[in-house]
């Protein structure tokens, strides 16, 4: 009979029958407890939480030969699996996985108090064997998977523009992965912090709004540059309210604080990185009013997707540089109607308000800033990519930062207000401020 693996019974780990550790002392005494949490590593590792200074940590420490009993709540198989202690992570990507996957066990149990993670214990598998005893039929999948990381795949890879490529990646998950909540953010060369771009399922879209690297899921993930799964409602890992309330207790101002989407009741999340070449270029991040509604298999399928999102993100990055123009054409002026609006610029953080509305902040204020300028100063609605990356008005942070991204970001929050000024591309690296009514340009703070 073939040798079972790890990867066939990698689901059952993440059962919600816990999974039961046998353990002996030096003296051979032996000892069983259940387990909050048994965490797949890789084919051949596992990793299980340690919590309290207890009698299975203190054998393992000396005797590292231990007896796993897990049970796949799918179908109830039951497996022995033989492992051997190696090591123990406090910190980095790993231990961070756990640390959110138990802070949803605890909310979930209302143990919230008790479970703590102190660190992973990494374990070998020697050995795994089925425990004779009656088997379920498994559920049917609810979509296959393989074929839909190849329809993204497929559709993604055909994308020429980072605006289409967004919209593209969002519907693409959206259809293929029945998922109807999804953001994608982009990470701040020049920050340690995460902005909007992109968002599907929610009544505000959210874009521009922010999180700095290790606030929540998106933010733990973007600093771990690891995947951060949550199967079940909880608090420690909430990343939209939990940042708000805080700021309203410390007496900070929000009035150019852009709300970042969520469920007001979310039961799952999954936070993958976008990465390509070694550097991290922002956050994938879905969720779901599901309890476990998403598994191994949906966060291995979702880190594909975000791996050729990645890559391409970079390569339209490197062949829009490569390939920028400088404006060109006549300026093309749009009638003008209506009552003056007051573009007010705040020079402390580049905070824009048209008029009482906060629109944008930071690097894609101060973006705009220079744009009206122009438009006030000669007319001009006419600009290129490459003259706006060299230009110090536009303060951003170092040349490898997805300028694209900031217009795109600018360009839907423009779109949204619905105030008289538009921006919309007039050709490869070239774009137009639309401007239909009277504007100021008023220096406020």
């Amino acid at each position: 009979m073939k040798a079972l693996t790890l990867d066939a019974i990698r689901l059952g780990l993440e059962s919600e029958i816990p999974a039961l550790i046998a353990t002996c002392a030096a003296d051979g005494t032996p000892n069983c407890a259940y387990l909050s949490q048994v965490e797949y590593v890789d084919p051949s590792h596992v990793a299980l939480s340690w919590q309290f200074f207890n009698k299975t940590r203190d054998n393992v420490l000396a005797n590292p030969v231990a007896c796993l009993g897990v049970v796949d709540s799918r179908t109830i198989a039951r497996y022995r699996i033989l492992i051997r202690y190696l090591r123990t992570e406090t910190s980095g990507p790993l231990f961070e996985r756990m640390k959110a996957k138990l802070a949803g066990i605890a909310s979930h149990t209302g143990m919230e108090g008790v479970f703590k993670l102190r660190g992973s214990d990494v374990y070998r598998v020697e050995s795994i064997e089925r425990v004779p005893g009656p088997v379920l039929p498994p559920p049917p999948e609810r979509r296959n998977l393989l074929a839909a990381v190849r329809d993204c795949a497929r559709r993604i890879g055909a994308v020429t523009d980072l605006q289409s490529l967004l919209d593209t990646a969002l519907d693409c998950i959206a259809e293929n992965f029945s998922v109807d909540h999804a953001l994608i953010l982009l990470r701040d060369a020049g920050g340690g912090r995460l902005y909007t771009v992109a968002s599907r399922g929610y009544p505000d879209s959210g874009v521009g709004s922010e999180i700095p690297l290790g606030q929540g899921v998106i933010g733990v993930a973007a600093r771990e540059r690891t995947p951060i799964r949550i199967g079940f409602a909880q608090a420690e890992y909430a990343y939209g309210r939990a940042i708000r309330e805080s700021a309203l207790r410390e007496g900070l101002a929000l009035e150019t604080e852009i709300p970042l989407p969520g469920l007001a009741e979310s039961h799952s999340q999954l936070a993958v990185p976008i990465e390509a070449f070694g550097r991290l270029l922002g956050v994938l991040f879905v969720e779901s009013d599901e309890d476990l509604r998403f598994g191994y298999d949906d966060e291995d399928a979702l880190v594909a997707v975000a791996g050729q999102l990645g890559t391409s993100i970079h390569v339209m990055q490197a062949a829009a540089e490569a390939e920028e123009a400088p404006a060109e054409g006549d300026a093309i002026r749009t009638p003008v109607a209506g009552s003056p609006l007051a573009v007010r610029h705040f020079a402390e953080n580049d905070s824009i308000f048209l008029g009482s509305d906060y629109l944008i902040k930071g690097v894609a204020g101060s973006i705009f800033h220079a744009l009206v300028s122009d438009f006030l100063a000669d007319g001009r609605t006419e600009f290129s990519n490459r003259e706006l990356r060299l230009d110090p008005r536009a303060k951003l942070p170092d040349l490898s930062d997805n300028l694209e991204a900031r217009l795109i970001l600018l360009s839907r929050r423009l779109d949204e207000r619905d105030a008289g000024i538009r921006i919309e591309k007039s050709g490869r690296g070239r774009f137009r401020l639309v401007v239909s009514r009277p504007i100021e340009l008023v220096a406020a703070g």
